[in-house]
């Protein structure tokens, strides 16, 4: 049965085989009011996607079809759903669904509702499906996601540029903002790859004099270029110390931090701030010490995606301001997926892959 029955998708079958996709098909959840199905153009892959079809992040249902930056056009919209039409381009981010009546929901923190789904990979709630339905992303043929995580995609930024936003690019704008990020503030962004360069992009944009901190010295010509004012190599002897204090923010986009000399980045920021992680490692930090955040007062914190307002104010410079990421494309098919989710894997990309040519693969 094809749409809307079920969806077509390239999926994994199980964890750590994360190469061998295979077209099949799938149920979408008990299509509600306030839904909207979405035909798919084009999908951003994300280190998540590669994190979870490995088996690195823990387990997963399978199968399991990743995928969380989509954007495509609005084929059918629920009763109640009050700012998408039929024929709209709209994206959907890593956050499918939330409960829309909690304190966090209420505050514009959706993305730390307890009862959150994610795009892909978890149960929808029984009182919203009664088929408690397992949410698949977006290396499919279409996704049906509540109008509350559907953005409208502004016409100044192509499709395959949008996608890698709506994960990766809020991944950092949310903290960015969250910290004031602007006019007369340093920051340093750890790490020049999907997330780093989002960040850099943003933090410039927003005011703030960037520096980046990489163990990749062939990378200062695009930390430059991307609005960084410094670019400092990790891998030098000494390289924090004459950064000691220098920084109001700290963002760390490298999913690494476990092999860190973590005294190292902690002793660069300004008293009482702080070092923020969103690249997430397969590995805990081991032995870490309240006594590593007294000589500065610092901390360390983590962070989920981003609010919708957020997404929409990111959208919205981004076409303002033309600026886009830098990406590759990939024609979606089984063996796409897999050469995609390797390339991140291994670190082959400057600096996002983006999904493309699903007509033809899951036709018109």
């Amino acid at each position: 049965m094809p749409y809307p029955d079920e969806f077509e998708g390239f999926m994994i079958n199980e964890l750590g085989k994360y190469k061998d996709f295979k077209k099949q098909t799938f149920k979408p959840k008990v299509f509600g009011d306030n839904d909207i199905d979405i035909k798919i153009e084009c999908c951003g892959v994300c280190g998540s996607d590669v994190h979870t079809a490995t088996g690195g992040w823990g387990e997963a249902p399978t199968p399991l079809c990743v995928g969380h930056e989509v954007v495509g056009k609005a084929v059918k919209v629920g009763p109640k759903v009050k700012d998408v039409k039929v024929g709209d381009r709209v994206g959907v981010g890593a956050q499918i669904w939330s409960c829309l009546k909690c304190a966090q929901c209420k505050s514009d923190n959706e993305n730390y509702c307890p009862s959150q789904v994610d795009t892909y990979g978890a149960p929808y709630p029984k009182d919203v499906d009664p088929n408690e339905t397992i949410s698949q992303g977006g290396y499919s043929s279409h996704m049906r996601a509540h109008e509350y995580f559907v953005f409208p995609i502004p016409d100044e930024i192509p499709s395959h540029l949008a996608a890698p936003m709506l994960c990766a690019g809020l991944t950092v704008w949310s903290p960015l903002v969250r910290a004031g990020t602007g006019p007369g503030k340093h920051v340093a962004i750890v790490g020049l790859g999907g997330l780093g360069h989002f960040a850099v992009m943003w933090a410039h944009a927003l005011g703030a004099e960037v520096t980046v901190i990489s163990h990749s010295p062939g990378k200062r010509e695009d930390a430059l270029k991307l609005g960084a004012k410094h670019f400092v190599s990790s891998g030098d002897k000494d390289w924090a110390k004459p950064l000691a204090f220098k920084f109001d923010f700290v963002l760390n986009t490298a999913d690494m931090t476990n092999k860190f000399n973590l005294d190292d980045y902690l002793s660069i920021l300004k008293v009482g701030c702080q070092f923020h992680q969103v690249g997430l490692p397969d590995e805990p930090l081991q032995g870490l010490s309240p006594k590593q955040f007294m000589p500065n007062g610092s901390s360390i914190g983590a962070s989920h995606i981003g609010s919708r307002p957020e997404c929409l104010a990111m959208l919205k410079l981004a076409a303002e301001k033309k600026l886009f990421p830098m990406v590759q494309t990939i024609p979606v098919s089984e063996k796409g997926c897999a050469e995609a989710v390797e390339r991140v894997k291994n670190n082959d990309v400057r600096y996002r892959f983006t999904l493309v040519d699903y007509d033809k693969a899951f036709g018109n």
